[in-house]
């Protein structure tokens, strides 16, 4: 037999496990929930969940990953042909949810519910290897139809072994988040995380600053969120003091799926006396790197290599950039434990993304001195060629967003007959007058170097974003 991925779910009894809401259960409660839900899905090779925010999901997860049984989780937001995709493309046994939950009707697999009060002793014990998947995990799909990430089990144990050795993150803390449970942040590292370490998720259903505020006030002692969160935490803490007061006791506060603006970080600190501890991670690798609790926090840096994962930076030209001068910027490639093993039925598309036993990310990012990481953006959509230079949006992301006029900002190209790209950004501007074109791009030109400024800027009402908070800019050149 091998070792438990969540041996604490099996060892453990009248300690609170998880909540969602006003619903608790223990540890014992857990288990046994899970163990009697193995039932309704023994002998399946891989099961779907309908993951929504609720405990349904907590037991369903438990469930297949102590049974060795790969789990999908399932977006309930997606569209009917996405959905239809993900389906047909993972061909789980049975697709499992809450007994009032919205399981879609007219598909198949065959429906299963989670019933919370059934109890069924032990957890089994399972023979899945390191090598066995744990979770198939779909991507966003920016480019073409959402591929499905295998992460066997040897991911998920050492990446949260890494960030336990990070992050200083023991049985006892108490996590609390409100992210989406069908994502690697939410479900992985924000459920399988604490129950891993014997500790309690306190996840709030729906993400409220005040509530989030309330949980650390009442015990919890870190929190998890993505940038959009802490805008809005920053922003209703400069008029509500007991959101002040909860976020003061954090341990940690960990921020990560898409850049933290640097005036979003300065606020909480100023307000709160916390420095937000930045990741970087990905579908495909779980977390690379992270900012260690007990190592210097900036703004837009996501710290060192997690334990045991190699990171590298590459050049156009496949040579590795060498030197480290937060300048220089390269596509990120990583390898691992924590690496996938594959993109479920896409051997073409695993083999571009994995060399040498490289993952090459697509993401572009530069090294400072000290061995930071800062990611500036997708390879796809963020690297601009103007003028001769290359350029990544996010740098420029952040310098406009230093602009007190400036509540959102993102950066696209367009085809420029004379600069090859021409370098476009997208404001939507804080509340009274927004500031003026030239201004801002002034701004941009007196911070960076003259070639980044952006040529043009286009006011929005607001900013078209994913679940997760990632901006989605192929809907912004579209528009």
């Amino acid at each position: 037999m091998t070792t438990p991925l969540l041996a604490p779910v099996h060892e453990l009894d009248a300690q609170p496990a998880v909540s969602v809401g006003d619903q608790v259960m223990t540890y014992r409660e857990l288990r046994e929930a899970a163990a009697a839900f193995v039932r309704e899905i023994r002998g399946a090779e891989r099961v779907a969940v309908w993951a929504e925010s609720n405990l349904e999901t907590c037991v369903a997860a438990v469930a297949a990953l102590e049974a060795g049984i790969a789990l999908v989780p399932i977006n309930p937001k997606l569209g009917h042909g996405e959905l239809e995709h993900v389906l047909a493309d993972s061909r789980p046994d049975a697709i499992a949810g809450a007994p009032d939950g919205e399981l879609p009707a007219d598909h198949q697999p065959r429906r299963v519910t989670v019933d919370l009060s059934a109890r069924g002793g032990k957890l089994p014990q399972t023979d899945a290897g390191d090598e066995d998947p744990a979770l198939v995990v779909y991507t966003s799909g920016t480019t073409g139809r959402p591929k499905g990430a295998v992460l066997p089990r040897r991911s998920v144990a050492s990446n949260l072994d890494g960030l336990a050795d990070a992050w200083e993150w023991t049985g006892e803390d108490v996590l609390t988040h409100g992210l989406p449970l069908f994502h690697v942040h939410g479900l992985v590292i924000g459920v399988l995380g604490p129950l891993r370490r014997g500790g309690e998720l306190r996840h709030l259903g729906r993400f409220e600053p005040a509530a989030a505020a309330a949980a650390l006030a009442d015990g919890a002692t870190m929190l998890f969120g993505v940038p959009t969160m802490y805008t809005r935490i920053a922003r209703e803490a400069e008029s509500d003091g007991d959101i002040v007061d909860g976020l003061k006791r954090a341990r940690l506060l960990v921020s990560g799926s898409a850049p933290l603006p640097a005036p979003v970080f300065t606020r909480v600190e100023e307000l709160t006396g916390q420095q937000i501890v930045e990741r970087y991670g990905l579908t495909e690798t779980l977390m690379n790197t992270a900012v260690r609790a007990d190592s210097p926090r900036r703004p837009g840096y996501v710290g060192v290599p997690v334990p045991g994962v190699e990171v590298r930076l590459v050049a156009d030209d496949g040579t590795d950039v060498e030197v480290s001068d937060d300048e220089t910027i390269g596509e990120v490639v990583v390898r691992g434990p924590n690496v996938f093993t594959g993109y479920l039925n896409r051997a073409d598309a695993t083999a571009e993304a994995i060399r040498d036993g490289w993952f090459y990310t697509g993401d572009i990012g530069t090294r400072a001195p000290d061995g930071y990481w800062r990611i500036v953006g997708r390879r796809s959509t963020d690297l601009i060629k103007t003028g001769g230079y290359k350029v990544g949006a996010g740098e420029i992301e952040v310098s406009l967003l230093e602009h007190p006029g400036v509540r959102e900002a993102a950066v696209t190209a367009e085809p420029d007959d004379d600069l090859g790209e021409r370098i476009i950004a997208w404001v939507v501007a804080e509340d009274g007058a927004p500031p003026q074109e030239r201004e801002l791009i002034d701004h941009v030109a007196a911070e960076l170097a003259p070639h980044k400024r952006p040529r043009e800027i286009r006011f929005l009402d607001e900013l078209p974003r994913n679940a997760m908070g990632k901006v989605v800019k192929a809907q912004l050149r579209d528009s």
